[in-house]
């Protein structure tokens, strides 16, 4: 006899409602995507070191051009919210209190990977994509890389452009935020 298993897939309201009762809380490392509650992987100090160094870089060099949003839910669509490393967002003078910003608010979304860079392009970099992010920095901390990812059309981005040490990159969002690989990856 074989077993169907139906998977129940949430919505972005469904997961908000479990957080609201306390399901988890906000200390809890998990993320919608495609309406599966996926945890996140534990940041190392490597991952956590790369954060902070690409933070100080952006910030002092954003202004008030944008919004630098760090670790924190971008609404993609009804089914998927992820949680990338960071994400330059279009100013807005309430800072996204009346909501997380949407695919249209996203200048540039940066995953760090030390662990899940194959993760990151298989099941995040399609959806990125498919929300029409402009463009996705994947900074692959074991290969000591950084992929560039912009045009996105369907599930996958037109282009793909690796950065390694020695090299210059900048969001096409914000051409003058120029940053060295070095600078990234430490």
């Amino acid at each position: 006899m074989v077993i169907q298993v139906q998977r129940h897939a949430f919505t972005v309201a469904e997961y908000h409602r479990m957080a609201e009762a306390g399901i988890f809380t906000e200390d809890d490392r998990v993320e919608l995507l495609e309406g599966e509650i996926v945890e996140m992987a534990a940041i190392g100090r490597r991952h956590a070191a790369c954060v902070k160094r690409l933070v100080r870089a952006v910030a002092r060099s954003i202004g008030e051009r944008a919004v630098l949003s760090v670790q924190d839910p971008v609404h993609l669509d009804d089914r998927s919210e992820p949680q990338p490393d960071l994400a330059l967002l279009a100013p807005r003078s309430d800072f996204y209190e009346s909501g997380h910003p949407g695919p249209e608010d996203v200048l540039l979304v940066i995953e760090v990977a030390d662990t899940t860079a194959d993760y990151d392009r298989q099941v995040k970099l399609p959806l990125y994509a498919h929300a029409r992010i402009r463009e996705v920095w994947l900074v692959d901390l074991a290969a000591e890389w950084i992929e560039v990812y912009p045009q996105p059309s369907g599930d996958a981005y037109l282009s793909k452009q690796t950065f390694r040490r020695g090299q210059r990159l900048a969001p096409e969002a914000l051409p003058d935020l120029a940053l060295t690989a070095a600078e990234v990856l430490g």
